[in-house]
């Protein structure tokens, strides 16, 4: 880490006793590498923060409030860190080895990227699975994902702390959260370039209970409506806004009826592929990553369409398909 480069790892709490301290842990175990650990609690009615006492004062500061809410917290987290990068880290999830240093040394190179993530491991409670993220790490192909879906694992970003606050830091709309990350990543990406390290160097774990899991959850009508926006962003004014919104329900299987007499199969492959040449360019110089999630999404797009004519019976085997026929398409790692 060079001397002029400072970092803050950013961890919110609620209620997380179960699995804090290991996530502590594998932060401290980072090694090549200077950082600042701020602590959260964003309410918690356990003991999480009582078992953190020993730690203060080691460049760690714990901050409590009364229960704000996810984004909230983070924003004020990003208020706190004086640092040049801050890096995620959430209250169930791990570190691994080298992860701080490689996305230090990736900023550090990349001066025009905002943020930069890895792959990962999931976990579920205490056992390692052979699922993982392996999300694109080109910035083209990431933009592509972003059309539709969050091609970051939250806890493995590592952001550029000025470029952060000057997208506005997390919606705290609730109207707009959660997804939270989504809807902050694709507010950073149309203005900054974005990444992810190729590499496991995160492990995600699946649990009841974490803070992105309390509480109501539009998650999939919000999903649509960022979806939507972030269409809008690449196809206005070629395409209607309300063209942008079917074609983000039809992909997440929300396409109501009145919708549907606005778009049909050949305008929403229309839309998908001028969407593709504005962030991709040429075709013929598309990378291989780009065109896999390009033919990927155009597949999802077009089995969308064949589900609403197939009897519910034949639903089940062709959704089994489509998945087959979607991993063999991927270039990415199935497994650990």
């Amino acid at each position: 880490m060079t001397g002029s480069t400072s970092l803050a790892v950013l961890i919110p709490v609620y209620n997380g006793k179960a699995f804090l301290q290991q996530a502590l842990d594998s932060i401290f175990a980072q090694s090549d590498v200077v950082f600042d650990l701020i602590i959260i609690d964003d309410g918690s009615i356990d003991s999480s923060i009582e078992d953190l006492a020993d730690f203060e004062g080691r460049s760690v500061c714990i901050y409590r409030q009364s229960n704000r809410g996810l984004a909230a917290t983070l924003n004020r987290g990003l208020e706190l860190a004086s640092s040049n990068y801050i890096a995620r880290q959430d209250q169930d999830d791990l570190m691994l080895p080298g992860r701080l240093a490689k996305q230090v040394e990736f900023l550090d190179k990349h001066p025009d990227y905002a943020m930069v993530g890895t792959w990962s491991q999931i976990w579920v409670g205490e056992k390692p699975s052979q699922r993982g993220h392996f999300h694109p790490g080109s910035h083209e192909a990431l933009r592509l994902e972003l059309l539709f879906d969050n091609p970051f694992v939250h806890s493995s970003v590592m952001l550029r702390a000025d470029a952060a606050r000057r997208v506005g830091g997390y919606s705290e709309d609730k109207m707009r959260q959660p997804p939270e990350d989504y809807e902050f990543w694709s507010r950073i990406a149309r203005e900054y370039r974005i990444a992810n390290i190729p590499e496991v160097l995160t492990v995600y774990r699946e649990v009841e209970g974490s803070m992105s899991r309390t509480g109501e959850n539009p998650f999939l009508n919000n999903v649509i409506r960022i979806s939507s926006e972030n269409l809008m962003a690449v196809l206005s004014p070629e395409f209607s806004s309300e063209e942008c919104i079917a074609l983000a329900s039809l992909y997440h299987g929300r396409l109501s009826p009145d919708k549907r007499k606005i778009l049909s199969r050949g305008r929403a492959l229309d839309m998908h592929k001028q969407a593709a040449l504005s962030l991709g360019g040429d075709r013929a110089l598309w990378s291989e990553e780009f065109s896999a999630s390009f033919q990927r999404q155009h597949l999802h797009i077009t089995s969308q369409f064949i589900r609403r004519r197939l009897p519910s019976v034949l639903i089940g085997p062709a959704r089994k398909i489509k998945q087959f026929v979607m991993a063999r398409m991927s270039g990415l790692p199935k497994g650990l």
